[in-house]
C-alpha cells in the first residue's frame, strides 16, 4: 500500500505594515472601485526596511518548528522570485535563522510563482524514498512595480511554510499532475532591476492559456473528472484573477463551476496583494481557515508561474483538519497602517547597493530583521 504524502501543516506570515488601497485610490485620483472590485484588492502588505523574503519566510516558518520540532527536516527548499542574492540561496539564510540541523540540505528554487510547486513535489519525492523524513518548504515575496502604473496596486508581500510529510495532517497530494510549459514574455524582472516588467494583458492570456493546457495533460494522464473535484484554489496575482480563471475552467469543461468552490480561497490574498510563490498556498490556508465542509473534499491546485510554467494537481483534505486551523486573520489585523506618502519612501529605499556597510535598526514588530548590508554580505537578527 502506497503510503500518503502530502501538506502535514501550514503557516502564513506578512509584512509589519499596510497599505488600505482606498488612500492609494485617493491620492491617485481612481475610484477605489477600481482596485476593489475590478482587481479584487482591499489592502497590500507593505515590508518595512527591516524586512525581506528572509525574515518573512523564518518567521512563517518558525511556528511550524516550534510544533513539530526540527529533528526529522534533512531538506529545506526556498522559494521565491524575490532572491537577494545570486549565490547564496535564501535558504541558507533561514536555516540559521531557525536554528535547524546542520545535517539538512538548503536550497532556493525560482521559476516566478510557480517554484513553490516544484518544491512540494521535490518535496514528496523525497518523502517517498524515506518516509521518515520530513521537507520544509518556505515560499516568500515581495511583489514590487514601478509607481503609477497600472500594476502598482497589485504589489504585496508574503510568505507561506509548509512542512511536508509522510500520513499527513492537512491534505494528501495526489500522484497524476498535469503540466505545461511555454516560453513567453509576459512577466520577468531582469538582473539590474528590482521591479519587475510587466505586459498585463498577456500575462493574463499566458496564465488562462497555461491553466487549460495543464488541465488537459491532468485529464489525458487519468486525473480526476472536474465533478469530483469540490473546491479549487488558483493563483492570485490579484483575487479578481482567480475569477477569471474559474470561468475559463468552466468554459473549457463545459461544466459550472459556482464561485463558491473558489471564493473563500481568495480571503487573506485580498488583503496581502500578490506574494508570488506564496500565493497559492495563502489561497491554501484561507480555504482550509475558512470552510467547515472540507473533511474528504478533493482541491483542485491551479499553479502558474509567467514565462511560463503550468501545473495542476489536486489533494483531499485531512478528516481532522479543522483541529490543525493556524488562523491569520489575527496577523493581518496586527499590521501597522502607513501613509501613501511612507509606502513610497518605503518603496524608493527598497534597492540597496552591496559597495557600502549599511546598519538597519529593528523597526518592524516581527521575529526577524534584516540587519543590513557588512562586508558586502547581508546580515540578519532575531
Amino acid at each position: 500500500m502506497t503510503t500518503p504524502i502530502g501538506i502535514h501543516d501550514l503557516s502564513l506570515a506578512t509584512t509589519g505594515y499596510v497599505l488600505d488601497l482606498a488612500d492609494l485610490a485617493a491620492a491617485t485620483g481612481v475610484d477605489p472601485d477600481k482596485y476593489r472590485i475590478g482587481l479584487g484588492q482591499d489592502e497590500m502588505s507593505v515590508p518595512g526596511p527591516d524586512e525581506d523574503i528572509v525574515t518573512m519566510g523564518a518567521a512563517a516558518a518558525l511556528p511550524i518548528l516550534e510544533r513539530h520540532g526540527r529533528d526529522r527536516i534533512r531538506t529545506l527548499f526556498f522559494a521565491t522570485e524575490s532572491g537577494v542574492d545570486q549565490s547564496k540561496s535564501a535558504a541558507v539564510f533561514a536555516h540559521r535563522l531557525l536554528e535547524l540541523p546542520a545535517a539538512c540540505r538548503a536550497v532556493e528554487l525560482k521559476q516566478a510563482c510557480y517554484a513553490a510547486t516544484a518544491a512540494l513535489q521535490a518535496g514528496i519525492g523525497i518523502v517517498a524514498r524515506n518516509p521518515g523524513e520530513q521537507v520544509l518548504v518556505i515560499a516568500s515575496d515581495i511583489a514590487r512595480y514601478e509607481v503609477d502604473t497600472a500594476a502598482e496596486p497589485t504589489q504585496g508581500a508574503g510568505a507561506v511554510a509548509f512542512l511536508v510529510s509522510a500520513d499527513p495532517a492537512l491534505v494528501e497530494i495526489e500522484p497524476v499532475v498535469g503540466v505545461d510549459t511555454a516560453d513567453v514574455d509576459d512577466f520577468w524582472r531582469p538582473n539590474d532591476s528590482v521591479t519587475a516588467v510587466v505586459d498585463g494583458k498577456l500575462s493574463i492570456d499566458a496564465y488562462l492559456d497555461g491553466f487549460t493546457a495543464a488541465w488537459d495533460d491532468y485529464r489525458a494522464r487519468g486525473g480526476a473528472d472536474i465533478d469530483a473535484i469540490g473546491r479549487f484554489c488558483h493563483h492570485q496575482p490579484f483575487t479578481r484573477m482567480a475569477a477569471k480563471a474559474h470561468r475559463r475552467l468552466a468554459e473549457h469543461t463545459g461544466v459550472d463551476l459556482p464561485a463558491d468552490r473558489y471564493e473563500t480561497s481568495t480571503a487573506y490574498n485580498r488583503r496581502m496583494g500578490n506574494s508570488y510563490t506564496a500565493s497559492l498556498y495563502a489561497g491554501l490556508a484561507a480555504l482550509l481557515d475558512g470552510d467547515d465542509n472540507l473533511a474528504g473534499r478533493r482541491i483542485g491546485f491551479l499553479s502558474y508561474g509567467s514565462g511560463s510554467v503550468s501545473e495542476f494537481f489536486t489533494g483531499v483534505v485531512g478528516p481532522d483538519y479543522r483541529e490543525h486551523r493556524r488562523g491569520a486573520q489575527a496577523q493581518l489585523d496586527a499590521r501597522e497602517p502607513v501613509s501613501v506618502a511612507r509606502y513610497r519612501e518605503l518603496h524608493a529605499a527598497a534597492h540597496l547597493g552591496s559597495t557600502h556597510d549599511v546598519e538597519i535598526a529593528p523597526e518592524t514588530r516581527t521575529r526577524f530583521h534584516f540587519a543590513g548590508i557588512r562586508g558586502r554580505a547581508r546580515r540578519y537578527r532575531s
